[in-house]
């Protein structure tokens, strides 16, 4: 196989996984270890199979960058550790060249999302003087999560971000395709 043909292999898969997530995550808001452990090793063994050590080599850093991120994001309260593990999931599956376009697609299409829940809700200047008082808080108390405004308070607007993850997913297909 080609070096292409094996990128649109990784993102094809990167989008099953990350597509599944994504429906669970819907209706449960929950992110299944069960699909993301056996996609970090299936990740993995598909780079090394289509490409060697050098190739594993390069989706196990791929899927540590990712998860480094959203890790980050997770430390802050402001996602869950399902959402980690998916990214850390469809990181070792795209792989090296396929992170920057993941990560980028996602967050963008997490922030249109969050907009649009914003709004269907009733919520943008709430959420917009939220997102205020969130880099207020992380400046002055580093990446200690907000005591209301976190993942884990209910009563806060909150986005399945599986849904972006696999939006991210899609559109990183969608450009290898019209890059053909």
């Amino acid at each position: 196989m080609h070096a292409v043909d094996n990128q649109f292999v990784y993102a094809a898969a990167s989008l099953f996984c990350t597509a599944i997530c994504a429906v669970y995550d819907i209706r449960t808001r929950r992110v299944p270890n069960a699909v993301t452990f056996p996609a970090i090793v299936f990740g993995l063994v598909l780079h090394f199979s289509l490409g060697g050590w050098r190739q594993l080599a390069t989706a196990a850093a791929a899927g540590l960058l990712c998860g480094i991120v959203f890790l980050v994001l997770h430390i802050a309260g402001g996602m869950g550790a399902g959402d980690v593990k998916l990214i850390t999931a469809a990181g070792c599956i795209c792989g090296i060249s396929l992170i920057g376009h993941l990560l980028l697609f996602s967050a963008l299409a997490g922030g249109l999302m969050a907009i649009c829940l914003a709004l269907f809700r009733g919520q943008l200047k709430q959420t917009i003087l939220n997102v205020g008082t969130l880099t207020m808080h992380h400046k002055a108390q580093g990446l200690v999560p907000h005591p209301e405004l976190n993942v884990k308070n209910a009563a806060t607007l909150r986005l399945p971000y599986a849904v972006p993850i696999a939006a991210g997913s899609a559109l990183s297909l969608c450009l290898l395709l019209v890059q053909r």
